[in-house]
């Protein structure tokens, strides 16, 4: 199956702008990468059927404020759910929805952050014959 996080990653950095940091892991430097995403595979479940797997991912949105971390979460949202029916390199994406979202600063650094949990509906992407 796909690799979700790196599809959405991908996704992500392309439609977001270049002032925002994505990737699969906080950047090392958290409060100088802001506005930052980050997205993990997600522990809520995963079912795989004969051809399509539904993963969730759990995608970290931080921002300087929590009014810039509102405004992107959104974004990257409504970006995910857009990329419903594409063919993307190494995925087909069949199905994309918002399960949850909450406010959960960082309890370390108290930096603004929300937790966005989606689902992604995905089979490999499929070559020529």
């Amino acid at each position: 199956m796909p690799d979700v996080e790196q599809v959405a990653v991908d996704i992500l950095a392309t439609v977001l702008e270049d002032s925002v940091t994505v990737g699969t892991e906080w950047p090392e430097h958290l409060a100088d990468s802001l506005p930052a995403v980050a997205v993990s595979l997600g522990g809520g479940g995963s079912r795989q059927l004969a051809i399509t797997a539904d993963r969730t991912l759990d995608i970290d949105v931080l921002a300087g404020t929590k009014a810039e971390a509102r405004d992107l979460v959104a974004l990257v949202s409504a970006h995910l759910i857009a990329a419903q029916g594409t063919v993307q390199p190494g995925a087909q994406i069949y199905g994309v929805q918002e399960v949850s979202v909450i406010w959960l600063p960082d309890p370390i650094t108290d930096l603004p952050r929300y937790v966005l949990v989606m689902s992604m509906i995905v089979r490999p992407r499929r070559t020529s014959p």
